[in-house]
């Protein structure tokens, strides 16, 4: 009985330590520097996507490629170092939001698969950060475009040599499909992003900004909705080469009847998207 009793108050501590972690400013920081960092990955991603509609030049990204774009730039050290600390706060706060719950998505149904979804996001993010790092030191494995689609095949090659190994990409893909639709919800919701409070702005300005969150969200919709649609063929085909990542995505797009103009509309919702957490990082705060 005392064991149970040592144990129910140990859990009580861990939660109330938590609770104090996920609301302090060091976890409002790197949430910000989070969001900056996913910013400028999707807002490369959607100036590249836009010059390839619009047949001037580019090329079609995925999230190591506009890294990799970064590296390119002038100062290009110093911006991937600012990368590598945003992908980092923005991996830590994924987990904080998943495990802690800052936003409180509670424990129903839809609250947890949120809370899924964030841990899914931080994941997706820790990812990007070895080869970011090598980026910043010139290793073999630095930062490419192309990278993460090789290495979404290379995964769902190695899940299908496990038992059940089919099911399990099927089960991804739609994880990936569900968010994808989830966020065509969240950005048609009235109240679209109501755990984040805006100050410092008129109404004019938050509407304004929340209409571009929107539309940004929606255009990534699409994209997540794809991969996990192509994640399915891959299940279904017991073949690896059918997965697509960001970049396999756009290009099946640009492919289709009005292509150019279908990946200019997903290309500025990108950039859209981009910008919102850009200003999300300057201009929001978490509610309490």
């Amino acid at each position: 009985m005392d064991l149970i009793k040592t144990e129910k108050k140990v859990v009580k501590e861990i939660k109330k330590e938590g609770e104090i972690i996920a609301f302090s400013k060091a976890s409002e920081i790197l949430a910000r520097i989070g969001y900056g960092a996913r910013g400028l990955i999707y807002g490369i991603i959607g100036l590249l996507a836009i010059e390839v509609a619009l047949g001037t030049s580019g090329s079609l990204q995925d999230q190591q490629g506009a890294i990799a774009s970064i590296g390119q730039q002038p100062v290009g050290q110093i911006l991937l170092g600012a990368m590598l600390i945003g992908l980092i706060g923005y991996s830590l706060w994924g987990l904080i939001r998943a495990f802690f719950d800052p936003l409180h998505k509670g424990k129903s149904k839809k609250g947890i698969f949120e809370r899924i979804g964030f841990f899914i996001s931080a994941v997706a993010y820790a990812i990007l950060i070895p080869s970011t790092y090598s980026s910043i030191f010139g290793a073999s494995n630095a930062s490419q475009n192309g990278a993460q689609g090789v290495q979404l095949r290379n995964i769902v090659s190695t899940i299908f040599t496990i038992p059940l190994g089919k099911w399990i990409v099927g089960i991804i893909g739609l994880l990936f499909l569900g968010t994808g639709v989830y966020q065509v919800y969240r950005g048609l919701k009235y109240n679209f992003d109501n755990q984040i409070k805006p100050y410092a702005l008129n109404a004019k300005q938050t509407k304004a900004i929340k209409t571009m969150g929107r539309f940004g969200t929606l255009a990534r919709a699409v994209v997540f909705a794809l991969v996990g649609i192509f994640l399915l063929f891959a299940a279904y085909s017991a073949n690896s080469s059918k997965a697509k990542g960001i970049d396999g995505v756009l290009l099946i797009i640009l492919q289709q009847p009005y292509g150019h103009w279908l990946l200019g509309i997903i290309a500025l919702g990108l950039i859209a998207f981009g910008i919102y957490s850009l200003l999300s990082a300057f201009w929001f705060k978490f509610r309490r």
